[in-house]
């Protein structure tokens, strides 16, 4: 396969060239020369373009997706990161159940009102009591 110029890429990635433009910029990618004013990639972008995809719906940064290649460009997994993230990933799971289920209690609910309920009252304890953590946490006063 011969290369393909940047539009070519956002057309087969589905990745919009600035974003083309700002992963070369962080070293995520790399053109391999110009056709006229457009940068030109090897054929092998889009499946780097598909590992980053990959990498930010898993939810790593841009800086972390870059620490999974090495300088030639090959693949280099740090596997306790890929456990770490799975075990965040894990607890996000969890916490999104709770979520979800405390949400379709309170649609179903009996109760005259939802603050007569003892399961609504206990969610929305909960949620309270895990609040200012969170927010100090994320340094949000």
């Amino acid at each position: 396969m011969q290369a393909l110029d940047i539009s070519e890429v956002a057309g087969r990635s589905g990745v919009p060239a600035s974003a083309l433009r700002f992963y070369e910029e962080k070293g995520l990618i790399a053109s391999i020369g110009r056709r006229g004013l457009k940068r030109i990639f090897a054929p092998d972008v889009i499946e780097r373009l598909a590992l980053i995809a990959l990498g930010r719906a898993a939810g790593f940064s841009l800086a972390e997706i870059g620490g999974m290649f090495a300088a030639d460009g090959t693949m280099r997994l740090d596997r306790t990161l890929l456990n770490a993230k799975a075990d965040r990933l894990d607890a996000t799971i969890r916490k999104l159940g709770i979520l979800r289920d405390g949400l379709r209690h309170a649609a179903a609910c009996p109760a005259p009102s939802h603050m007569e309920c003892p399961t609504f009252r206990r969610i929305l304890k909960g949620a309270a009591a895990r609040r200012p953590a969170r927010k100090q946490a994320e340094g949000i006063r």
